[in-house]
């Protein structure tokens, strides 16, 4: 029987050893475009390391998973952070695990609310981008350069995340 998790809500502190959560609540803010905007300002470590290097801005479109779902791979990137954050309200899922010798360990979930992204740490193991619900556009920001930026891990045995509670 596969290990069993259930994604707790994600939170700035419950978040931290992975990264950081990007949202408004919270953060520090300021208006711009002579009061016209309201910026909410340096929400992330952006980190671009490596042989030619350098930050991007793409967009992707996932499609939909529902709970419960098997985790089968993890992967990280040793150059770079990764940063998704949703073009809509919709709900993704976040998996990460802790490092311990160079393998993904102590796997853990968080379900975000809507307006809630992520940033990935450089290095850290995080499941694929996994949008809830229905077909969701995304932003993101992270490294492209020379070198291989991405590790796989696939676990002996698969991770089972459960809807919140089941």
């Amino acid at each position: 029987m596969p290990h069993s998790l259930q994604p707790q809500p994600l939170t700035p502190e419950a978040f931290a050893p992975f990264g950081q959560v990007l949202q408004k609540d919270g953060a520090r803010n300021f208006a711009i475009n002579d009061g016209t905007c309201r910026r909410f300002h340096d929400l992330a470590n952006v980190e671009a390391t490596g042989p030619g290097g350098r930050v991007i801005v793409s967009l992707v479109t996932g499609e939909p998973s529902t709970l419960p779902l098997l985790v089968e791979m993890v992967e990280r990137h040793p150059f770079g952070s990764q940063a998704f954050h949703p073009l809509s309200r919709n709900r993704f899922l976040v998996v990460v695990c802790e490092d311990e010798d160079g393998r993904p360990v102590r796997p853990r979930a968080f379900l975000t609310s809507p307006g809630q992204g992520v940033n990935y740490d450089r290095n850290v193991w995080h499941g694929v981008l996994t949008p809830l619900g229905e077909t969701s556009d995304f932003l993101i920001v992270d490294r492209d350069g020379e070198g291989d930026n991405l590790e796989v891990f696939t676990f002996d045995e698969p991770v089972l995340v459960r809807a919140p509670g089941e």
